[in-house]
């Protein structure tokens, strides 16, 4: 999944000026966005409050969506380039196909990591026949300079790591917590975790000092640090944290956030993160005449075209508007 919207802005994005070096509780509420003809995501990032945590740059949240007597979700192809994305499902199933050949159904609880690199292009649908119910999260994570070249590539992992406590499982998505790690490829020091909660749960999930957090929540009723967070809403949480307690008070689900601040200031326009307004531009060049993204062979319906530029000039600056 990405940003299909037509009236596409720039989002500027990194450097660590605005990063919040101290713990805080700072609640993003979304912005809706339609996805396609049929859906309907909830934008935490990029937000007007807050651009990005650690690496992570982009998370839409959707569903619980009923979706049995509906296509679900159609992404026809669209290119990315300098960022990961991450396909994280809680209900339903997502086929993935790319320009270097994967083709892979992601279901809940599986890791679908795409590494971009200097291009790549990729469709996402709910396969047909398809489960009556959809509910996920989809996130980017911007790539540092020194991989943001690399050969794209597609990952799939079933079998993830899970450490658990008395009322707590979490699932590690992409880098490390409490000792465990993911098998998804990082490039920055940065986590992304699934926690399940049950009902009564009340516990102190261990933290690094030097990384900034947020936790999404994605079901039931659940208090960070003493804030109720409902689904679809993402708080976050700033530095200098040993360990975060969370109650809840319904079996719920939250997805934590985390990583090292990401020193590089960044542009962010529709599914591209370069540095500079020519890559960007040459980016949507190279979409437009077919160069460069490859091709995805099997999806039925044309790419998607890229917005318009827009008339101001486009420089990368910091985290916060």
């Amino acid at each position: 999944m990405s940003n299909l919207e037509r009236e596409a802005v720039p989002s500027l994005c990194g450097g660590r000026g605005f990063v919040v070096a101290e713990p805080v509780r700072e609640l993003l509420s979304p912005r809706k966005v339609k996805l396609g003809e049929s859906s309907e995501v909830r934008r935490l990032l990029p937000n007007l409050g807050r651009r990005m945590v650690g690496a992570w740059c982009f998370v839409d949240h959707y569903g619980p969506d009923d979706i049995a007597d509906e296509p679900g979700m159609q992404v026809a192809p669209h290119p990315h380039m300098g960022l990961q994305t991450v396909s994280w499902l809680h209900q339903g199933e997502v086929l993935h196909r790319d320009s270097t050949g994967s083709l892979q159904t992601i279901r809940p609880r599986e890791l679908g990591l795409m590494t971009s690199g200097r291009a790549i292009s990729h469709s996402e649908e709910s396969p047909r026949p398809h489960a009556r119910f959809l509910h996920g999260a989809q996130l980017w994570v911007a790539l540092p300079d020194g991989h943001r070249h690399a050969d794209p590539h597609f990952e799939h992992h079933a079998d993830l790591p899970v450490v658990t406590a008395r009322g707590v499982d979490a699932t590690l998505i992409l880098g490390s917590l409490d000792g465990a790690t993911s098998p998804g490829t990082a490039y920055t020091p940065i986590v992304g975790a699934d926690l399940s909660l049950a009902h009564g749960a009340d516990v102190r999930l261990p933290l690094e000092r030097d990384f900034e957090y947020a936790v999404l929540a994605m079901s039931g009723e659940v208090h960070v640090d003493g804030v109720p967070v409902l689904p679809g809403s993402m708080l976050y949480l700033g530095c200098g944290r040993d360990d975060l307690p969370l109650r809840a008070e319904s079996d719920a689900s939250v997805m934590l956030l985390g990583g090292e601040p990401f020193e590089e200031e960044l542009i962010m326009f529709w599914n591209w993160i370069g540095r500079t307004q020519e890559e960007i531009e040459q980016a949507r060049r190279d979409w437009m005449e077919g160069s460069r993204f490859g091709e995805v062979k099997g999806y039925d319906g044309a790419p998607l075209p890229a917005p318009e530029l827009p008339t101001v000039p486009l420089k990368p600056r910091g985290r916060v508007r």
